[in-house]
């Protein structure tokens, strides 16, 4: 006889040997949480008026979630900009910034990885972009093989940690925290990763100097101010598009969906002014436009808006308007914005399907006290707040093997969220807990994409490198990358400031100490008289 306490440990492992048969996760999701659900009805647990629960969540807190909706215009932002040779630009300029010193090859793909990342958000598409790029040139100068395929693979996965990452995004939305204070919590470790990768680089150079040699003194065509103009022409509209998105979600003048539509436009903007068919014509309207835009945001500041104000972002937004049509115009720009539409639309109806699939197993899994068997299995482990992190960081590791990060956070991060609250909130306070939490397994999840032998940034650079490129060589040199990012974990453990440091510090207020006063108002006195006529 199946008893209330068997249910929780039997729907997890039943999920996990209907996940290893290999059908879809968001279907295997449903059917598992329905199957449990139909026999926690016939044994009794609860009634059938329970499972009304699962279309009111799917209508009120998915299909209805407007934080959901930056995920298509995100997507859309990286799938314009993957493609529009922003990426070459960047490389080819970097790579001869750095090309004179061991590593600079190394350290031209750690930050073109980093700025990309900023303002793409996908991982696929920036280790493809990347790999097609510089690996025939890291080849041809005679950097070791493993370092390239690795150090090409992990730049990819910083996108997932730097803002304005789709990971963020989600997991903001599964633990209720705001979408602004996970991008202010991420960039600590997300510089400090950074940080790591070029430590790596810059220490391999001097053990093994021959493994990243610098770039031969013939093969660095630009110098001087061509250089630093043809690095600043790739950095200044990326910078610009950076903070037009998470500038403007920061300070508060923008929601993420907003954010991520002024997003979306300013990706098609890079990409039409990246284009060889942007015209004289429409480079002077651009300008045109950017200077009625600094104009407005000087008046903005220093006087209220005003009609100045008004004019000048109108010629503002008809340059844009200008700029995007022109692009339609241009037959591969139009051809990438189908594209775009394309991609979008897949990766959005995934994470919908994966996010109701989701809600079918949760409420189900709520409603046979999972959350409490859950709950008793986690506050039990030996080590308090220590020992519950290194357990679920372990088991996000181990889980990574097998699944990607919508998969984890949908499925597993709705469980254990209030757990963490409770376990966490006495270390760095009830508001940034979650927060901490949140990011620490962002950096964990990174390792999904590098794990031998399903890493699907593995995956991606195989499909793409040359013939000579052994397969043995791309997981090997994945290795040290992956130990990089388990000591970011450690760090972002140990030292709770790196994800906590940016963020608004709470307000101590003694609530037995506030005094609330009414000044007194002297009314004219009442006249009670018989009514005038």
């Amino acid at each position: 006889m199946i008893t209330l306490e068997m249910m929780p440990p039997l729907m997890f492992g039943g999920l996990v040997l209907a996940m290893l048969i290999g059908f879809p996760v968001a279907f295997t999701l449903a059917a598992v949480g329905l199957s449990f659900g139909f026999l926690a009805i016939h044994l009794g647990f609860f009634d059938l008026n329970f499972l009304q629960a699962i279309p009111g969540r799917v209508f009120g807190s998915v299909l209805s979630n407007e934080l959901l909706l930056a995920i298509p215009f995100f997507t859309f932002m990286g799938a314009i900009l993957e493609r529009c040779g922003l990426a070459e630009d960047m490389l080819d300029s970097m790579g001869q910034l750095f090309g004179p010193i061991r590593g600079g090859l190394g350290y031209s793909v750690i930050i073109v990885g980093f700025i990309l990342g900023a303002i793409t958000g996908t991982v696929a598409a920036q280790v493809i972009a990347m790999a097609l790029i510089s690996m025939p040139i890291m080849i041809r100068y005679g950097y070791n093989m493993r370092y390239i395929t690795g150090v090409l693979a992990a730049s990819g996965t910083i996108t997932q940690l730097v803002p304005p990452s789709l990971v963020l995004i989600v997991l903001a939305d599964q633990l209720g925290k705001s979408v602004g204070d996970m991008y202010l919590g991420a960039w600590g470790p997300s510089v400090f990763q950074i940080v790591l990768f070029a430590g790596y680089t810059f220490v391999l150079g001097l053990i093994k100097p021959d493994h990243v040699p610098p770039v031969p003194l013939e093969a660095r065509t630009l110098n001087g101010w061509a250089l630093w103009k043809k690095c600043l022409m790739g950095i200044i509209p990326s910078a610009v598009l950076i903070f037009v998105v998470l500038g403007t979600m920061m300070m508060g003048l923008a929601t993420p969906t907003e954010a991520g539509a002024m997003g979306a436009v300013g990706a098609i903007v890079l990409a039409a002014i990246h284009h060889k068919d942007f015209t004289t014509n429409d480079r002077r309207i651009l300008i045109i436009g950017v200077i009625a835009a600094g104009i407005g945001t000087i008046v903005a500041m220093l006087f209220t808006e005003n009609l100045v104000f008004r004019l000048s972002f109108a010629v503002c937004y008809i340059a844009v308007a200008w700029i995007c049509i022109q692009a339609a115009r241009i037959p591969d720009l139009r051809d990438l914005i189908k594209q775009g539409y394309e991609s979008t639309m897949r990766l959005t109806c995934m994470v919908t399907f994966i996010l109701i699939g989701s809600t079918c197993f949760s409420v189900v899994f709520l409603g046979v006290s999972g959350g409490v068997w859950l709950e008793h299995l986690l506050t039990s482990l030996p080590g308090g707040v220590w020992g519950f992190l290194i357990f679920i960081n372990l088991f996000i590791f181990f889980l990574a093997f097998f699944l990607d990060f919508f998969e984890i956070a949908f499925i597993i991060l709705p469980m254990i969220a209030p757990i963490a609250q409770k376990v966490l909130a006495p270390v760095v306070g009830p508001d940034a807990a979650l927060i901490w939490f949140g990011v620490m397994l962002c950096v964990n999840m990174q390792t999904s994409f590098l794990h031998p032998p399903f890493g699907f940034a593995l995956f991606y650079l195989r499909g793409v490198a040359p013939k000579e490129v052994k397969s043995s060589d791309i997981y090997w040199g994945a290795i040290p990358w992956i130990g990089l990012q388990m000591i970011m974990v450690l760090l972002v453990i140990i030292f709770p400031v790196t994800v906590t440091g940016l963020l608004d510090k709470p307000l101590n207020v003694d609530l037995d100490k506030v005094k609330i006063e009414v000044p007194q108002i002297d009314l004219p006195p009442l006249d009670l008289g018989p009514p005038q006529k």
